[in-house]
């Protein structure tokens, strides 16, 4: 679980665990807090994490849905590497992506299903659940979902689902931001059972071409608790109605759906091809929430195969040597 600095009047408390801080931020919300993984401080009152219920989120239904997300509590640990450890009561289930799950206690029973198992859920027949899958498939995620539930009659279990790559999971209750989210594609990691995780298409023909990462993201929607993973640490931002924000597009975790998401041409042609910031900015119009990352995947990834070994020599140590440099450096074997 996250450990929290909160300051009021330039006096800090902490380090507190979740519990305290929502507890003391529920006491006095004219504060500013901070937990690893944040950028900067942030007012008490726009940390979704320390809302009443973040831990337990027993919210009514969303309008027009057909039943409620299952409560689920939970732990984050870790800083730079972090997992997420789900506690289920007897007959609730959590929703993750296939391949995420670190481990589980022998209680929980794992079920692959069809979509993303809110369709099963709501007792959907056929249609829905291929129409779920092929929501899922547009968006490069697999085809399946596993469902874990606690299989006894009594008593907690435990079950934990890993980051991918080194970040911050964030844990967004749903019902705090008018119960949906969009995401990028590929940062949703888990959700209570319930939440539906849907495809959000972007309206504008500009911003689909060439809104990078921002082509095709997901739509979380019910009233449950979703993490989200982001690279690196997190900047969270609220957006006043009319105020922008310019943002590299793989640089965007997630938004609530009040916000205007455009892309915008990073400047004159020089600065496009030489400016090393790509094409295109993402333009953030409030009102509403923003999530972004220090770290997208595709930067790092980027980075990573530009300093892997090639034929003819790496771009980094041992370059003028070539392979011999390499060997010598000590990085690569014959």
């Amino acid at each position: 679980m996250h450990q929290w600095y909160l300051s009021y009047n330039g006096q800090q408390i902490g380090p507190l665990d979740t519990v305290a801080a929502i507890q003391q931020a529920q006491q006095n919300p004219n504060g500013f807090g901070w937990r690893q993984g944040f950028a900067e401080w942030l007012p008490i009152s726009k940390i979704g994490e320390l809302s009443p219920g973040a831990l337990s989120v027993p919210a009514p239904p969303v309008a027009g849905a057909q039943s409620s997300a299952d409560v689920i509590d939970y732990k984050i640990h870790g800083h730079e590497m972090q997992f997420v450890e789900v506690e289920l009561d007897p007959g609730e289930s959590a929703v993750a992506e296939a391949g995420s799950m670190m481990y589980k206690e022998p209680i929980i029973r794992m079920e692959t299903v069809f979509g993303d198992a809110s369709a099963q859920s709501q007792g959907s027949g056929l249609m829905g659940k291929l129409m779920s899958a092929g929501k899922r498939l547009i968006t490069g995620e697999s085809l399946f979902t596993t469902v874990f539930t606690h299989g006894g009659s009594s008593g907690k279990a435990k079950v934990a689902f890993a980051a991918p790559y080194p970040g911050t999971i964030l844990p967004l209750p749903l019902t705090n931001y008018g119960g949906r989210i969009i995401c990028q594609k590929d940062s949703f990691l888990c959700a209570a059972r319930g939440v539906s995780i849907g495809l959000f298409f972007q309206k504008k023909v500009m911003t689909a071409l060439f809104g990078g990462e921002g082509f095709i993201m997901q739509k979380l929607e019910g009233d449950g608790l979703v993490f989200v993973h982001a690279g690196g640490c997190v900047v969270e931002r609220e957006l006043k109605a009319g105020e922008c924000l310019e943002v590299d597009t793989g640089c965007v975790v997630a938004m609530t759906s009040s916000v205007q998401f455009d892309v915008i041409p990073v400047g004159g042609v020089k600065s496009m091809l030489f400016g090393g910031e790509g094409v295109f900015l993402a333009k953030m119009t409030g009102p509403g929430h923003v999530w972004m990352q220090s770290l997208p995947f595709s930067r790092m990834a980027g980075r990573m195969f530009a300093a892997a070994y090639q034929k003819g020599g790496s771009k980094e140590e041992g370059s003028v040597l070539g392979g011999l440099g390499g060997i010598l450096s000590g990085d690569r074997g014959f």
